[in-house]
């Protein structure tokens, strides 16, 4: 239950932070699709913890093992299993919140809902599952690509410090760039700074991601309830610590009117565009062929390495310690993350539209 993503293009993901390994079941990929092993790596490798100064310390290679679903390099059209060991649990760093609740995270909910929960870095409802999603939207980027579809993003806020320029003013090629993925070195260093800052003071802070969608042809997604930005919404918001989603003109729309906020139709050779794109992308829940752009919201990580006051499994007032190995700042490492949810997405509607039509 609830460990199941897509309709066509499916996956099923299984495994917990301090578990033997992670894993991922992939369903409906067509046969014949090349797979590139080295590619699968360099994004796990983007996601993967000890990275930098401003990430968490944890050590794991994140090397994967496909075990069913590939033959001599190609995708056979069976179901594609991929299983992430890990190797750098330490279980102990959790022991002393064994009955506790810590502020915040999802021990509380867990524990109502089950009875039980495993309380080693939150089990289920650790961000170290995220390795396992990136491992299938690798397999979905490398769908895309044979469509022409390209799905990018970048940190473009942390804390109050937000990058002012839009995406079609960035170089995506800059994002790999720096330790924190925002694709304008000052704006890039600031941020860096600011995160180390507060690690320095124990404490978290959170960030926005911008996700950018280019190479999608008008008529991807369902009405009514299957909307394309709607899925898009869901598979966003279903990424640990995410707090709010937008796309378009998000929220600063209220702000126009319908005259400014209209995008005006116009016709460029065999293509229909749009002079504007502040519906992003999407139009009635259907790609309309611009570019898919869209905002998500991190909170500030819920583990800081300060006391806080919370109860335990009884009821009784206890004080909280932070303790391991956490980000100060999620978003670096989540920007593959939003990738992989992306191209998951639009992967599983290109296979949808193909049997809309004759």
């Amino acid at each position: 239950m609830g460990s199941s993503f897509g309709k066509l293009f499916k996956i099923h993901t299984y495994g917990e932070s301090h578990g033997p390994a992670l894993g991922v079941i992939i369903e409906g990929c067509p046969a014949g699709l090349s797979i590139d092993e080295d590619f699968i790596q360099s994004e796990l490798d983007k996601r993967k913890p000890g990275q930098s100064k401003i990430t968490t310390q944890r050590k794991e290679s994140d090397t994967f093992e496909i075990l069913s679903g590939v033959f001599e390099g190609k995708s056979t059209g069976t179901p594609i299993s991929i299983l992430i060991r890990n190797k750098d649990q330490k279980s102990k760093d959790y022991s002393h919140i064994a009955d506790k609740f810590r502020p915040s995270h999802a021990d509380y909910t867990f524990h109502a809902k089950y009875g039980i929960r495993d309380y080693r870095g939150g089990g289920r409802s650790s961000a170290r599952e995220t390795v396992a999603r990136v491992a299938a939207g690798a397999i979905a980027k490398l769908l895309l690509k044979h469509y022409g579809i390209d799905c990018y993003s970048y940190v473009s806020q942390v804390g109050e410090l937000a990058l002012k320029k839009q995406y079609s003013e960035l170089d995506k090629a800059q994002i790999e760039d720096n330790i924190v993925r925002c694709p304008d070195a000052e704006t890039a260093n600031q941020m860096i700074e600011l995160i180390d800052q507060t690690r320095k003071n124990r404490d978290t802070i959170g960030g926005i991601i911008t996700g950018v969608i280019t190479g999608v042809h008008a008529g991807l997604g369902e009405p009514v309830f299957d909307k394309l930005h709607a899925e898009l919404g869901k598979a966003m918001l279903s990424i640990n610590a995410v707090k709010g989603f937008e796309y378009g003109s998000g929220f600063e729309g209220v702000k126009l009117n319908g005259s400014q906020h209209n995008d005006a139709f116009y016709q460029e050779g065999d293509d229909v565009k749009t002079k504007t794109n502040l519906s992003g992308g999407i139009q009635g829940g259907i790609s309309n062929g611009q570019d898919i752009y869209f905002n998500v919201a991190f909170k500030p990580v819920a583990t800081i390495m300060q006391d806080q006051e919370s109860i335990n499994e009884a009821g009784e007032s206890v004080t909280v310690s932070g303790k391991g190995r956490h980000d100060p700042c999620v978003v670096p490492r989540a920007v593959p993350i939003v990738d992989a949810m992306s191209a998951l997405v639009i992967a599983d509607y290109l296979l949808i539209s193909k049997t809309n039509q004759l």
